[in-house]
């Protein structure tokens, strides 16, 4: 760290789980760097097995699968390095406030820890980004087309400045896709993966419909409609959208959506 004058240790941080539930979910994969103010660094990384089977969602974003993970220690099994790593030492990382240290929390309070994350000071680089590039239309104007937006909010000057943004990004990025389809692409990486417009089901390997909330995550809907038709019922009950009130009322009769 050149530029952050280090008053005791840091630990930079990083976690792949079983899913983005901290109560419910668990670490698959932890890495920690150790920065002492002389210098000096540590690392450790390590897979863990969570005891629950790694969902095929949460597998095809870090490649990391039951099998990986058959033999790897239990987290109270590394509890004691984590803690060593963690001792006095300030936290970093990249998003880490919402996710990484509330779930490394409940897993080392689950573990017996008597280690406290309360109160460390914590430099999130993802919100240093956010903060310091705003993801205005009126900021991307300014940093894209190199101006002021005039009249921001009003909709034919916000459709002009986007239009004008879409194209300076074009030429700011070489990388990005020139050809409309690959762009489309780019732009939307989850298209083709979720059943609904609202995200409550997910295709699974199968082509079958799967649950992405609530105590059937991860189950399919045909299970569910087999095993809980209360639970269906239930859901019709609730403030849920169009789609997903016919795709329940259809399941109920027998019907399932099929992956086209």
């Amino acid at each position: 760290m050149r530029n952050l004058k280090l008053e005791g240790p840091l630990v930079c941080f990083d976690l792949e789980t079983t899913g983005v539930n901290v109560d419910r979910d668990r670490i698959v994969e932890i890495a920690m760097v150790r920065l002492e103010p002389d210098g000096a660094r540590s690392t450790f990384r390590s897979l863990v097995n969570p005891g629950m089977p790694i969902p095929p969602g949460a597998t095809a974003i870090h490649d990391i699968s039951d099998a990986d993970v058959a033999d790897a220690p239990r987290f109270e099994q590394i509890t004691a390095e984590v803690e060593r790593i963690l001792d006095g030492a300030d936290l970093a990382g990249f998003n880490t406030g919402r996710f990484d240290i509330p779930l490394l929390r409940a897993e080392m309070i689950r573990a017996g820890s008597s280690i406290d994350l309360a109160g460390r000071r914590h430099f999130d680089a993802f919100t240093i980004f956010v903060k310091m590039e705003p993801r205005t239309l009126t900021a991307a104007y300014r940093k894209f087309c190199g101006g002021d937006l005039e009249n921001a909010h009003s909709a034919l000057a916000d459709v002009e400045a986007t239009l004008a943004v879409l194209d300076a990004q074009l030429e700011h990025y070489p990388d990005l896709p020139r050809d409309p389809d690959e762009l489309h692409v780019f732009c939307n990486p989850d298209e083709g993966r979720f059943v609904d417009s609202s995200r409550k089901f997910v295709w699974n390997d199968d082509g079958r419909a799967v649950f992405t909330f609530g105590k059937y995550r991860d189950r399919s809907l045909e299970d569910v409609a087999a095993e809980s038709r209360d639970y269906l019922e239930w859901m019709l009950k609730k403030d849920f959208s169009d789609e997903v009130t016919q795709i329940l009322r259809e399941a109920l009769d027998g019907r399932f959506p099929a992956k086209g």
